[in-house]
Parts: C-alpha cells; sequence; structure tokens
C-alpha cells in the first residue's frame, strides 16, 4: 500500500521578530536620550553660564557630568522599557488605546520625578547645600532639567510605541501572507478531494456494477431495490455536497459511510467484513471530509475480496483518535498499480487545517492508520 506522505507544518506560533532587539533597543534609546537631553537644555537657554564655560572646566569634571547624564538617562530609557513591556501584558494597545497612552505617560512621568526628586537629594548631599538659599538662576536651571527630563521620557514613549506598530504591522503583514499562502493550499488540497470524488462519480466500472446490482435487486426484491437506490443517491449527494468542505463532522462521515458500506456489501458480498466501535464523544470531532472513505477505498483497492477468506476493515474511536484498520490478503494475479493520491490527499489536508498528521503502522498481517480526530470546525 501506498504509504502517507508527510508535510511539515507551517507553524503560525512563532512570534514574529521585533522591529529592534532588546538590547539594540536599549543601546539606542540611551544614546538618543542622552543627545536629546543636551540639544533640548541648549536650545531652551542656550546664552546660560552653563554653555559659555563648558569646555573651559576640566575633562574631569566634563567625563563625571557625562557619567552622570548617561546614568540618569540610562534610568530612565530602562524604566520607560520596562513599563511598557509590563503595560503590553497588561493593558495592551489594541484594547484601550487612549487608557494605555495616558497610563504610560502618567508612570514615566512619575518614575522621571521620583529619579530627580532622588538626584537632586545626592546632588545636595554632596554639595552639602543642605542650608544654602539657591538663586533665581539656579531654581530655573533645575525646572528646566525636569522640563527636558519629562520631554526625554515622553521621546522615549514615542520610540517605545513606534517600535510598537512597526513590529505589530509587520507580524501581522506576515501573518495576513501566510493565512493566505494557506488558504490557497487548502483550497488546492480541497481540489484534489473533490477530483478524486468526481473520479469515483464517473468511474464506468463502479456506475455499470451498481446499476447491475440494483436491476438484479428489482427483479428479486423491490424493497430491497428501492433502498439500495436511495443509498446510492445518498452517495453521491454526499460527495457532491461536502467534497468542497475543509471539515465535516465524524458523525456526518459516520452516516455518509453507512450507505457507502450498503453499497459495497451488495456488490461485493461477503468477501468484506465491516466492525465499527465509535464513542460518542468522538462523534462531535471533526477531520476532512471523504477521509474514511477514501481509506476504505485503498483498503479494497490492494486487497482481494474472497469468500472463504474475507478481507476484515475495522473502525474504532478513542481518546480522539479514529483507527481505520484492515487485514491484509494479498491479491492474486496481478497487482494494482497505487499513486498514492488518496492518503497523499489525506496526510496534506491535514497539515493544512493545522492537525496532527496521520500515522501509518504496517506489519505482515494488517495495516492501520490512526486518525486524529480535531475539536472544532477550521
Amino acid at each position: 500500500m501506498a504509504d502517507i506522505k508527510k508535510k511539515d507544518g507551517r507553524g503560525t506560533g512563532s512570534r514574529g521578530r521585533s522591529f529592534l532587539g532588546n538590547r539594540a533597543k536599549r543601546i539606542l534609546i540611551v544614546v538618543f536620550a542622552i543627545a536629546l537631553f543636551y540639544l533640548v537644555s541648549f536650545l531652551l537657554n542656550p546664552y546660560d553660564a552653563f554653555w559659555q564655560n563648558y569646555f573651559e572646566r576640566s575633562p574631569l569634571d566634563i567625563l563625571i557630568e557625562w557619567l552622570a547624564s548617561f546614568i540618569f538617562c540610562f534610568a530612565i530609557s530602562a524604566a520607560s522599557v520596562f513599563i511598557h513591556n509590563r503595560l503590553n501584558r497588561t493593558l495592551p494597545w489594541t484594547e484601550r488605546p487612549i487608557r494605555r497612552l495616558v497610563v504610560e505617560a502618567l508612570c514615566n512621568a512619575l518614575v522621571v520625578m521620583l529619579l530627580i526628586f532622588f538626584n537632586l537629594l545626592l546632588i545636595v548631599y554632596t554639595e552639602g547645600l543642605l542650608s544654602a538659599t539657591l538663586s533665581v538662576e539656579e531654581i530655573r536651571s533645575l525646572m528646566q532639567w525636569a522640563i527636558v527630563s519629562l520631554m526625554i521620557s515622553f521621546m522615549i514613549i514615542s520610540v517605545n510605541t513606534g517600535d510598537y506598530l512597526i513590529s505589530n504591522w509587520k507580524n501581522s503583514e506576515v501573518k495576513v501572507a501566510h493565512h493566505k499562502l494557506r488558504e490557497a493550499e487548502l483550497r488546492q488540497a480541497s481540489t484534489e478531494a473533490e477530483l478524486t470524488a468526481l473520479k469515483l462519480q464517473l468511474d464506468p466500472h463502479f456506475i455499470f456494477n451498481s446499476l447491475g446490482i440494483l436491476s438484479e435487486l428489482i427483479l428479486e426484491d423491490q424493497q430491497l431495490g428501492y433502498e439500495y437506490s436511495e443509498r446510492f443517491a445518498k452517495v453521491y449527494r454526499y460527495l457532491l455536497v461536502n467534497s468542497k468542505k475543509n471539515v465535516v463532522r465524524l458523525d456526518e462521515e459516520l452516516k455518509f459511510l453507512e450507505s457507502y458500506i450498503f453499497l459495497i456489501q451488495h456488490r461485493i458480498g461477503t468477501g468484506v467484513v465491516f466492525e465499527m466501535s465509535i464513542d460518542t464523544p468522538s462523534r462531535q470531532l471533526y477531520l476532512p471530509p471523504l477521509t474514511l472513505q477514501l481509506l476504505i477505498e485503498n483498503a479494497l483497492k490492494h486487497n482481494s475480496t474472497h469468500r472463504n477468506n474475507p478481507l476484515c476493515i475495522k473502525l474504532q474511536s478513542k481518546d480522539r483518535q479514529l483507527t481505520v484498520e484492515n487485514s491484509i490478503v494479498p491479491l492474486t494475479g496481478s497487482q494494482a498499480v497505487s499513486a498514492g493520491i488518496g492518503l497523499a490527499n489525506i496526510a496534506g489536508r491535514f497539515a493544512l487545517l493545522m492537525g496532527r498528521a496521520p500515522e501509518v503502522i504496517q506489519d505482515e498481517t494488517t495495516f492501520k492508520v490512526n486518525i486524529y480526530l480535531m475539536e472544532y470546525d477550521q
């Protein structure tokens, strides 16, 4: 028998890469914050004595100032990134964007004010300014420093938000493209299944045998002939209606299978025996349409059906797993040539539906296919 071809499922669970990596984002934000700190401070008061005599100070003083500015800006950026990441989990932008903007802005402003307060305490302690009276110019510089710090925090919020929006847009585009690709592949697989069903409908041997049996039954038993024609119509109706669907409930597939088995048993007779044991919970689960019909047709195609040594086909379910098992009764004479279309189609549709791939187990006496049922209509 043809083996099921395995396909690698294309995972949608993998997370899309961020526009900026965490390390690159932190470095960029710190550099951005330091540059903004000096630029905005200069633009607010370019004639301040601090800037007029900036490079007249000793290199050590300038280095200490740069180091203090780096630590301060790093603390602001680290706090902003932390707040942004925490709010992404508790208050995403997609749920309440206005509330998220207000909460993030207030949290950042609070953190900046706390950092300014502790920085002032450090300056007062180290410079011994606890009892000193600040001049108007010094008070203005402190206010300017606080304003610049707040501006930097809001600039960092903008960078974080822009990074989030770009990453979200990129990931959304990737998901849309992946969804369209899956839809196209699934449509192709469904078309193949439909063509397989149409081949069965147009198979002259199947039609000839069915009509021949129908005419014999009508002559022998009109009631049985009527039932045979009804089952014949149900089989084709199911093929026409459900061959285009992605999945069907197992209960629907089993109802179709009853009519299909009825036709087979009256065509082959006692050369094939069916055993079914399907639990009630499994009947509400889903699988691709025509899965069972293709497996049974595969078993009939590759095994002989003699009255003295009948082909046994078993269907049973347990724990969301449906097993289709048939005994191996080697064909005598010419062997049937198989293209593997039916089994490969089943495996391909399960892969496209993100379902677990069917499992084939074969030994010298049995051929078994384990179908893992799905919980919902995808």
